[in-house]
């Protein structure tokens, strides 16, 4: 098995094989809450205005997502794990527009098998990349923007590549290393108050959920959905 790793929008267009889109904070983080609150699927968009669309044709009920970090004015919620965790989602379908992982998931039209990942999933996603024992997996490390590299993202990529090829990362090393970079500081800024610390708390909860989200194409939509690998 060939493991690529590749980072941003442009190594999303470029995956192929099975891939998996990785966005830790915190897009797939909150995906994968989600479900696990009972959301029956998710359907993955690249702009705010693609949903809003689905959203007035009825094909999704409840929007999320965010620009530049901030809650899409008229979406029901923001990109928030901590606020979807506590949402009543049980048997919706919602729709999620974010300026990286959703991005990433629409460019990665060259992949035949497609994941959405985050830390907190990291260990279900392996068991099920692993089980159509694939000839090439990409790691997707998609950053802030999809144009700059974050450390959470990269090591999430690095921390599931181990993991792919049987060997055992310390969690609580992973978890320092992304606590101790850039990108986890913002959730303390005062001034940026949209990044709520407990979604970082929530984001770094590593293998937490037992299940992948599988994104699969269904017409002109793409559609995640929990997928459970004993």
């Amino acid at each position: 098995m060939e493991i690529r790793l590749l980072s941003l929008l442009e190594g999303a267009r470029q995956a192929a094989g099975t891939v998996v889109i990785i966005d830790v904070y915190r897009a797939f983080t909150t995906a994968a809450v989600a479900l696990q609150r009972g959301a029956a699927r998710l359907l993955l968009v690249d702009t705010p205005e693609a949903a809003f669309k689905l959203r007035c044709e009825d094909r999704g009920d409840l929007c999320l997502g965010e620009v530049s970090g901030i809650k899409v004015p008229g979406f029901d919620f923001g990109n928030s794990p901590l606020e979807l965790s506590q949402a009543g989602v049980y048997g919706k379908t919602l729709i999620q527009s974010t300026s990286s992982g959703t991005k990433g998931v629409v460019a990665a039209v060259r992949a035949e098998t497609l994941f959405a990942a985050a830390l907190i999933n990291a260990e279900a996603t392996v068991r099920a990349v692993l089980a159509s024992r694939p000839s090439l997996v990409s790691l997707v490390a998609m950053g802030t923007n999809g144009m700059q590299r974050s450390d959470e993202d990269e090591q999430c990529a690095l921390y599931m590549r181990n993991r792919l090829r049987d060997r055992r990362p310390d969690p609580a090393a992973v978890r320092s290393l992304v606590l101790s970079a850039h990108g986890s500081a913002k959730f303390d800024d005062p001034e940026r108050p949209h990044f709520d610390p407990r979604d970082r708390d929530m984001a770094l909860q590593i293998d937490s959920i037992p299940f992948a989200v599988r994104v699969r194409v269904e017409g002109d939509l793409l559609v995640a959905t929990p997928e459970t690998i004993p």
